[in-house]
């Protein structure tokens, strides 16, 4: 399965992959934007950590993660 959410002019993707019958584990990265520097920093695939999980949980989780991530490289101000 795969998701896509927007964030600040980037796009979270996130696939999921069934692990057991109704857990997943998760996978994120960043595309988009006209700021080449934060999407080369961001682009890779990162995995998250203590998965398996439940549907709803490994997308919330994802989505935030990558939102985080976007938010740290960009800071408050968003340059």
């Amino acid at each position: 399965m795969h998701r896509v959410f927007s964030h600040r002019g980037f796009e979270i993707h996130v696939r999921l992959t069934e692990a057991s019958r109704g857990l997943y584990d998760a996978t994120f990265w960043i595309t988009g934007n006209e700021n080449p520097g934060v999407v080369e920093e961001l682009g890779a695939e990162t995995k998250l950590r203590k998965g398996p999980l439940t549907l709803e949980r490994a997308l919330e989780i994802a989505e935030k993660a990558g939102q985080a991530a976007i938010d740290a490289v960009l800071g408050e101000d968003g340059s």
